[in-house]
């Protein structure tokens, strides 16, 4: 078998394909988040200087590994994945152990578990895709991601603005009111009702996150209240994920300078919102 660093997503594709009892939804879901690690995220953080050969990394909210997987082609030292779900974390490692791939994982909750000695001031580099807006108090998730970091470490994460036209999680649901946009912004009784006949799971998330709301004027606060710099923002009208998710050849569309100078605005016509963070000061660890 080649080494895994040197395979392309199609080869990873193929040689996953062939695993036993591997579901074809896990299958997806792996190789959407490899694809858009590999040809996304990563190429944009070392574009910038801030992803580098040997740098420790630490991916909360893993799931099935496979941004975790991307970020190792780019040679670091270390690669931990966090979730809080067995499942997908017992997937992430099958995948890692069929692709020969180093990669450690643990469940943990980085809001309630207790922060693992070893890994106090341990990373360069700590990831959240799409989580921060599923944390009920993301400013106690960055004062102690904070204590994860290495002086002049960075965050980097993206979330969708609960003020977006799916903010809330509503494609959960799935059933017909799920399919429309801006219905999580209705009154909260008018939204218990059309949730009511959505799948259990995905009632129970649009609630909370109904309870949530980040907004990118909110975590820019936290951000700094936390002891951060915000070195890096950007913004989508159209999200790059979305390319790979729903298998169609779409476009990464950012939203033009002239919305952002409407911030409040702007929530409501951005897919996705993704920032880095460095670690400065002392903090409030």
């Amino acid at each position: 078998m080649r080494n895994p660093s040197h395979l392309n997503w199609k080869e990873i594709h193929i040689q996953l394909s062939r695993l036993p009892n591997l579901h074809p939804i896990t299958l997806h879901y792996f190789m959407h988040q490899f694809r858009l690690g590999n040809e996304v995220l990563v190429p944009f953080l070392s574009k910038k200087g801030i992803l580098r050969e040997g740098m420790a990394m630490l991916e909360i909210g893993c799931a099935e590994g496979g941004v975790l997987a991307a970020f190792h082609k780019a040679n670091l030292s270390v690669a931990i994945g966090t979730d809080i779900e067995t499942q997908r974390l017992q997937e992430a490692r099958h995948i890692a152990k069929a692709l020969s791939l180093p990669l450690e994982y643990f469940q943990h909750d980085i809001l309630h578990d207790p922060l693992p000695p070893e890994w106090i001031g341990k990373f360069d580099i700590i990831v959240l895709r799409d989580v921060i807006e599923h944390l009920e108090d993301p400013e106690r998730a960055l004062r102690r991601i904070y204590t994860l970091l290495k002086d002049a470490g960075y965050v980097f994460f993206t979330f969708p603005p609960y003020y977006s036209p799916y903010g809330g999680h509503q494609h959960t649901l799935l059933n017909f009111w799920g399919r429309l946009p801006y219905i999580h912004l209705l009154p909260e009784r008018f939204l218990e009702k059309v949730a009511a006949s959505g799948w259990q799971p995905g009632r129970q998330e649009v609630m909370r996150l109904r309870r949530i709301r980040l907004s990118v004027p909110q975590i820019k606060e936290v951000s700094k209240r936390t002891g951060f710099s915000i070195i890096s923002e950007k913004h989508y009208f159209l999200r790059p994920v979305f390319r790979y998710r729903l298998r169609a050849p779409l476009p990464a569309i950012p939203i033009t300078p002239l919305v952002k100078a409407f911030p409040h605005l702007m929530q409501f016509f951005c897919t996705e919102a993704g920032f880095v963070l460095q670690k400065i000061g002392s903090g409030a660890a």
